[in-house]
């Protein structure tokens, strides 16, 4: 089950989401893209450094992580377990 979307900064420790859309006006937000951050990914939210900045996120098995400025280009859907 699915709530509405957001962006990919916001998601809380330990949530996943599906992301839903990119914008890719950002040359860096693409090179993103091709490590596997593309509509359809799930992707969960495993920590962030102190002061929130870089986000470390969990995409097909591997860390990646991320500065917020470059998260606010993902929207995603925060997936909800049902239980």
């Amino acid at each position: 089950m699915e709530i509405d979307t957001c962006t990919l900064d916001s998601l809380k420790r330990g949530q996943k989401a599906i992301i839903k859309s990119v914008d890719t006006n950002e040359p860096q937000v693409q090179r993103l893209m091709v490590l596997g951050l593309v509509e359809g990914t799930e992707i969960t939210h495993i920590s962030s450094a102190i002061g929130g900045d870089p986000m470390e996120f969990k995409v097909f098995g591997c860390g990646i992580s991320l500065r917020q400025e470059h998260a606010k280009f993902f929207k995603v859907s925060p997936v909800v377990t049902d239980g």
